[in-house]
């Protein structure tokens, strides 16, 4: 049997099973609850107890046609875990806090009564941005808007930032300058097996978004090419027919090779430069200096690979360019991405279908949750609060004066210097757990503790919660409906399959009845479910960069999905971007970007010789909050390791799977040896997902990108120490 025949066969009995149910089980619609891929899934919902019981995969959904990972596959069981917070709970003795201890079960009248008091005490002492919303974008769409309004109308406060900080917003800086616009893709994934040549730099995309790599090895099946650029040689990269294994934080050197290359090498297009863009001249001059013997010298990385993978991307009909967080996470990350996008731009690889440029988005709603008014200095529909027109606008569909609408904060890592300088002296956190996911965290963790009064709402007692006074108990993806933003710019529909276990309600519920005791119901009544509040995120992105206000849920059933911008009702959506040459410069043009290289933050030296980098494991999501609880995830991980290059690991004396304490100018933490060839020899790898003692955040760097404010999580100066063997407890390493 044929390969493709084979397939049809295959597809066509996973959809016949799909369509069989046991006689007491339904099947719910909707999407993962983890990384942007929103992987189509069925949960299987029991109809006489009401409970999720298990899921099964979508064949139907065109962007992963049935493929799951690990973790999609056992998200169903967050839902009716042990571990849920069903109750309000309050924290009597003040001195425990940083502990799981110290709480008692409450009533929402008596959680909403403290909740109240203390803001409306604090605000009158020390005025409104007294109080801060650190929000996430692991909702919906209407939640993360919602979030938005609440912080500005119901708080009244200029501090609200969100987890996506330490997540896509170097992508949003870098491609909102160079293209005028943050769409996490120019092209629908289902162009991605179609094109011919696939850049792949700084992502691990075999484990962090799985179920996208039938698409990546279907290139090399055709004939195309996969170029990666990772220090660490990942399953992907092992497979690659150009491995760039680069030193941490030296991406913008090697991308500045490659279009050096690329100019010299007549893979340039000059009509579309010439019609199409601004800069080419500035960046032409700059990067004459990269030669590969230079670019070499600077990344580590062999002249003859970077000229192979200027080859075979520049004489490809086809080629996008796909980056995440390797490149992001670092204090030029808005730099890397507009230098990687620069790629596509001289090649006038864009605009057209399998050719474009795209960051893996890493949250569920990674997208959307950043367009819709959680971020320091924006308003839904990427409106910007530095804009007098924007603000009006938004202003008129809140029913508030212009002059009432909040300035710009500052971004997720500056409250925490706020909170130290006793300017901000309350926190609203959700969807978020900052105690594991920011950097340099000791100190985070003493601000957190430091609060005068802190709310935390969430399904589990995470490890931020552990400082709150108040934890709210929400639910989980599952009880609730609404509508999320994919890799792709796809918004898509997230449907209810239970109700919400014990007392818990979902977040935006829990805004509004905060809002109304505020004395600001009045802005909030209105809002009776999620569709009432997706209709006036529609109303209020009217207009804007990220125009939903043509999306209808109706739409997203039919069409399996909208692509925004769809600015009317007729209007079906816009999976490719720049179709017609028009970028979203007010020029119609976009633009080419000079940038001269800086290193990271933090250079080794004699004292720290070592490049630490971080990231993830298959197994794991974000803080791990959700997956650490789940037996099977922390059954196949249960613990975070550092991976040390055999040469590297044979200088220190260090033995597979021995402990070692591995620090930093700013924290230590003992971790197991995972010796391997696959990471470069100046540089260890750790996972970032556990908290507490084995967060790797206690030692990451909070060295800012002065654009997007996006930490340097992927490069800093580290040093290990062996641990003899009878001292294995961290507190007894001198």
């Amino acid at each position: 049997m044929q390969k493709a025949e084979y397939r049809n066969e295959r597809d066509k009995f996973f959809k016949e099973v799909e369509n069989l149910t046991h006689p007491n089980e339904t099947l719910v619609k909707t999407h993962c609850s983890y990384c942007a891929m929103q992987c189509g899934m069925n949960l299987r919902v029991n109809t006489v107890t009401n409970k999720i019981i298990g899921v099964e995969p979508r064949y139907d959904w065109p962007v992963t046609v049935g493929k799951m990972c690990p973790k999609g596959v056992t998200a169903y069981q967050q839902v009716n875990h042990p571990d849920r917070i069903l109750k309000p709970l309050i924290r009597d003795d003040a001195s425990l806090k940083g502990t799981k201890d110290g709480f008692r079960e409450a009533t929402w009248e008596e959680a909403y009564d403290l909740i109240v008091k203390n803001f409306k005490k604090l605000q009158a002492e020390y005025g409104k941005d007294s109080v801060s919303v650190y929000g996430g974008v692991s909702m919906t769409n209407e939640k993360c808007y919602l979030t938005g309004k609440f912080a500005r109308v119901g708080l009244q406060t200029r501090y609200i930032d969100y987890n996506g900080r330490f997540c896509m917003s170097s992508a949003a800086g870098g491609l909102n300058r160079s293209l005028g616009i943050d769409r996490g893709s120019t092209v629908p994934w289902t162009d991605v097996h179609e094109t011919d040549c696939l850049f792949l730099a700084g992502s691990n995309t075999a484990e962090c978004h799985p179920t996208m790599m039938f698409r990546v090895w279907n290139v090399q099946e055709r004939g195309g090419y996969l170029i990666i650029a990772d220090p660490r040689e990942t399953p992907i990269a092992r497979r690659a027919d150009v491995h760039l294994d680069l030193k941490p934080g030296t991406d913008l050197a090697l991308a500045n090779g490659i279009v050096n290359l690329l100019i010299e090498s007549g893979y340039a297009d000059e009509e579309f430069v010439n019609n199409h863009t601004n800069g080419f001249a500035e960046l032409k001059e700059l990067v004459k200096e990269f030669t590969p013997e230079y670019t070499s010298e600077i990344t580590g990385v062999a002249p003859e690979k970077i000229i192979r993978a200027a080859e075979l991307f520049g004489r490809a009909p086809n080629a996008i360019v796909m980056f995440a967080r390797g490149i992001e996470q670092q204090q030029k990350g808005v730099d890397n991405v507009s230098a990687y996008v620069n790629m596509s731009l001289i090649t006038g690889k864009i605009g057209r279908p399998k050719s474009g440029v795209a960051t893996i988005t890493g949250q569920g709603n990674g997208q959307g949750g950043r367009e819709h008014g959680q971020k320091a200095d924006a308003l839904p529909g990427y409106r910007k609060l530095a804009n007098p027109e924007h603000v009006k606008e938004v202003a008129e569909v809140w029913g508030i004066k212009p002059e009432e609408m909040p300035l710009p904060g500052v971004s997720a890592y500056e409250m925490f210097n706020l909170m130290e300088q006793k300017t901000i002296r309350a926190l609203y956190l959700l969807c978020s757990n900052p105690a594991v996911s920011a950097p340099n965290l000791n100190y985070v963790r003493e601000q957190m503790k430091n609060l005068d009064f802190m709310v935390c709402v969430d399904f589990y007692l995470s490890e931020s919660a552990e400082f709150a006074d108040v934890i709210l108990p929400t639910t989980t993806w599952a009880e609730d409906e609404g509508t999320t933003t994919n890799v792709e710019g796809r918004i898509i529909k997230i449907n209810r399959a239970q109700a919400p276990l014990g007392e818990s309600k979902p977040d935006w519920q829990i805004q509004i009845e905060i809002a109304e005791r505020m004395g600001r119901g009045e802005y909030f009544s209105h809002l009776k479910t999620p569709l009432d509040i997706f209709n006036e995120l529609r109303r209020a992105s009217k207009g804007g960069i990220a125009d939903y206000y043509g999306v209808t849920w109706e739409k997203i059933e039919k069409q399996d999905g909208v692509f925004w911008p769809c600015k009317s009702e007729d209007d079906h959506g816009t999976p490719h971007l720049f179709l017609d040459k028009k970028f979203y410069h007010p020029d119609g043009k976009a633009k080419l970007f000079a940038l001269p290289y800086t290193p990271p933050a933090e250079e080794p030296d004699k004292e720290f010789p070592l490049r630490l980098t971080t990231g993830r494991v298959v197994y794991h999501y974000l803080s791990g909050n959700q997956t650490r609880r789940i037996p099977f995830l922390h059954d196949m991980c249960p613990d975070p390791f550092v991976e040390v290059h055999p040469e590297t690991a044979a200088k220190y004396g260090i033995e597979h799977e021995e402990r070692v304490l591995l620090y930093t100018r700013r924290g230590e933490a003992v971790y197991q040896v995972k010796i391997t060839e696959a990471i470069r020899k100046d540089t260890v790898f750790v996972p970032y997902s556990w908290g507490h003692e084995k967060s790797i955040n206690l030692l990451t760097i909070p060295a800012l990108d002065p654009i997007s404010r996006m930490p340097e999580f992927k490069a800093c100066a580290a040093e290990i120490k062996k641990v003899p063997a009878e001292k294995h407890d961290l507190k007894k390493v001198q």
